[in-house]
């Protein structure tokens, strides 16, 4: 596997996803201090359930999978987008929400359906790492503010990004540079968590 004989020698650690655009934001975060391999990299092609009802839980499943199945030290992630005048939805279903065969375009599109017309359009991403490693298991939370536009934005990014604009940027994230949006964004910062706990 190529990445397991680095000259540079850094940590090494799964990352169990099989969403590249999350991939490639980890890579791009834990750079120079963490080497992070992807399932296919330990050959794993199973079809991880996310079965729990929270965040917490799903990452703490997937986790858990790779390393009791594999024996590497691994981290998995949760995110939902909740927001405010739909009691939190659509939280930990929101990569489903349109439906288990919906793709991105689809769960927008409900979302902003459900708020037609809707003034408290006030919403949160939070994403939940679970870590299993050396016996532990350890979860880093991060979270960013924002709300929901109208209507789609930018063309970066991937999942809610075009409709959620940042409070700490009046942008959605998808109009921002990946740096940018790594730099507050819920994922970048319990990931920034996560890689400062490994160092």
């Amino acid at each position: 596997m190529r990445f397991f004989f680095m000259k540079n020698q850094l940590p090494e650690i799964v990352f169990a996803t099989n969403n590249l655009h999350k991939l490639e934001e980890a890579r791009a975060l834990a750079e120079g201090r963490v080497s992070i391999l992807s399932l296919s990299d330990i050959n794993c092609h199973d079809d991880i359930p996310e079965t729990a009802d929270t965040l917490e839980g799903n990452a703490l499943i997937k986790a858990r999978w790779v390393k009791e199945k594999y024996g590497y030290d691994c981290f998995a992630d949760d995110t939902g987008l909740m927001v405010d005048a739909l009691d939190g939805a659509p939280g930990v279903y929101s990569a489903r929400f349109a439906g288990p065969q919906c793709d991105a375009k689809d769960n927008m599109a409900l979302l902003l359906e459900k708020l037609n017309g809707v003034a408290d359009r006030k919403a949160r991403f939070v994403t939940v790492i679970a870590l299993s490693k050396d016996g532990e298991e350890h979860l880093f939370t991060g979270k960013v503010e924002g709300t929901i536009a109208t209507e789609p934005h930018g063309t970066a990014g991937f999942g809610y990004d075009p409709i959620f604009i940042a409070d700490e940027s009046g942008l959605a994230f998808a109009e921002m540079s990946s740096d940018d949006k790594n730099a507050i964004s819920h994922r970048g910062r319990a990931m920034r968590q996560l890689i400062g706990f490994l160092k």
